[in-house]
């Protein structure tokens, strides 16, 4: 594999890292409770927001609908996630290094899994809390879930909800699409010779 190959793949690996300094996911509340809206960011070990506040008002209003508090700790996954990344970052940088073609592809391949592992995780987390609902909740409407979109609008009562990636996800996109070039390019150049 040539040398500019293999330094694209080490880009794409190292591309990951953008998740340890932006959050990967966000969840948008507006209503007139809250008209300037809140906004909950998921980062790869932590929960936030765009103030300090966020996720202890997300947490009143799930109080008064019945859905169980939105706590860091709760979900395993916050605390396994920067192990994976990392894992993908050092194996990336390692097929970069070995320039071997088939590893390119395995590693593209395995990334993919897993960030389609992680959507499915994430849609089941947000059923989870919009469906498992305390009947002895102060707001109860026969029949009403509270499941904010996985990705786009919803209308939740008099809540407006908006799911979007964040700005780290376009590290696990970069990684993907470049580590895709990179497989590609590397068997236009076999072909060629």
């Amino acid at each position: 594999m040539r040398i500019y190959l293999r330094i694209l793949m080490v880009v794409a690996a190292l591309s990951l890292g953008t998740l340890f300094f932006l959050p990967m996911w966000k969840i948008y509340l507006e209503a007139p409770q809250y008209p300037e809206g809140l906004e909950l960011h998921i980062w790869i070990d932590k929960l936030g927001g765009s103030s300090e506040s966020v996720l202890q008002n997300f947490n009143i209003l799930n109080h008064y609908i019945g859905m169980k508090p939105i706590h860091a700790e709760s979900f395993a996954e916050l605390k396994y996630m920067p192990y994976i990344v990392i894992f993908f970052m050092v194996t990336g940088v390692i097929v970069g290094l070995l320039g071997k073609r088939k590893l390119v592809l395995l590693w593209v391949v395995l990334l993919a899994i897993g960030g389609a592992a992680g959507i499915a995780d994430f849609y089941l987390w947000l059923h989870r809390f919009g469906t498992n609902l305390d009947p002895t909740a102060p707001i109860k409407v026969p029949g009403m879930t509270y499941i904010p979109p996985l990705l786009g609008h919803k209308a939740l009562l008099n809540f407006n909800a908006l799911s979007l990636p964040a700005w780290g996800s376009i590290g696990i996109f970069l990684a993907l699409v470049i580590g895709g070039l990179v497989y590609l390019l590397s068997k236009r150049k076999i072909n060629s010779t």
